[in-house]
């Protein structure tokens, strides 16, 4: 079996997973969510506290399959760094008292494996990566082989949900909010305007759409219950659509019929049906990650150690080190 630590941000998790069969043996996530709320976001150094107090707890909890493990996973980018090292710092203990190797694990590309959780993997495929901190498009054509066709300019996809969440005095993570707000409201009443819809480049960007929700928000002044519907549904509207269009352009070139969507987003049940619609209109097969493991979680993490493992693709406690950005 695998032991596996995610720690890249707010989310405690360790999960462990047989090799042979790649059943989830063990799996315990703690959220930080009802911490960060109060703050509208997440703060690094609480983050790392809390994660110094829940991972260790956790750990207690799979002692008894200690003597089946061959080796220990842990996330050690992207992220904050102050979170992702007491991740690092755990499997490092762990790597020497238990005497196992040692396995690296990309946060993305767990992303990508959480399509592939209990089951084999499926390559090469195309694969939309939303989440709170990144916004790509990704050609997946086997493990740690993975070429970027589109990416973000600034802010992500989620991270737009949690700005917009909070300049309308709503909670923290914003993405679920929004899309529940939604729900109520009238997406053709605020005609925000499509970023990037005049120009060639296959890139995204949400800050200036973010922008045009602040000057809409001030403009109305005071808001009712149904203007912060009517604004949540606009926005999810078109914040789709620029997905959508730039999507139309890779899915004119790509011949992949394999397509997936991956990440904390991901769970957006609106962004699913809209792209659902799209790939059967472009012939690609939808894939989707079950909805429990679309947030950041040690399972995901695990199932990729597990191609790893296979490949003796294995790090020293000398190497093993964070890197919270990946250039």
């Amino acid at each position: 079996m695998i032991l596996s630590i995610e720690s890249s941000c707010d989310d405690s998790s360790i999960a462990i997973t047989d090799i042979k069969t790649k059943e989830i043996i063990f799996h315990k996530k703690i959220s930080q969510e009802i911490d960060h709320s109060k703050y509208g976001g997440v703060v690094p150094e609480l983050a790392a506290r809390l994660h110094a107090k829940a991972l260790p707890a956790i750990l207690e909890q799979t002692e008894s399959y200690f003597k089946n493990l061959k080796a220990i996973a842990v996330t050690n980018a992207p992220g904050l760094s102050v979170t992702l090292l007491e991740g690092v710092t755990m499997a490092k203990a762990l790597s020497i008292s238990l005497n196992l190797p040692l396995i690296a694990v990309n946060h993305l590309h767990g992303h990508i494996y959480s399509l592939f959780i209990e089951k084999e993997t499926k390559f090469p495929l195309l694969v939309l990566l939303v989440s709170g901190g990144h916004t790509q498009v990704i050609k997946a054509k086997g493990y740690k082989d993975f070429e970027i066709l589109a990416s973000t300019m600034d802010d992500s996809f989620g991270e737009s949900f949690d700005k917009v969440s909070k300049m309308l005095g709503l909670d923290y993570p914003g993405g679920p909010v929004i899309e529940k707000m939604a729900k109520e409201g009238d997406e053709g009443r605020f005609e925000f305007t499509v970023p990037l819809i005049n120009s060639p480049l296959i890139a995204f960007s949400y800050s200036g759409l973010k922008n045009q929700v602040r000057l809409k928000i001030e403009e109305l002044g005071e808001l009712s219950y149904q203007d912060k519907c009517d604004i949540s549904a606009s926005f999810q509207k078109v914040a789709t659509k620029h997905l959508l269009h730039k999507l139309k352009k890779i899915f004119e070139k790509e011949t992949i019929k394999e397509f997936a969507i991956v990440g904390g987003a991901s769970a957006n049940l609106y962004l699913r049906k809209k792209i659902e619609e799209l790939c059967s209109k472009y012939n690609k097969n939808l894939n989707l990650a079950p909805l429990e493991f679309c947030s950041d979680n040690a399972v995901m993490i695990g199932r990729c150690a597990i191609d790893g493992y296979k490949k003796d693709d294995f790090t020293t406690f000398e190497k093993l080190d964070i890197m919270a950005r990946i250039k």
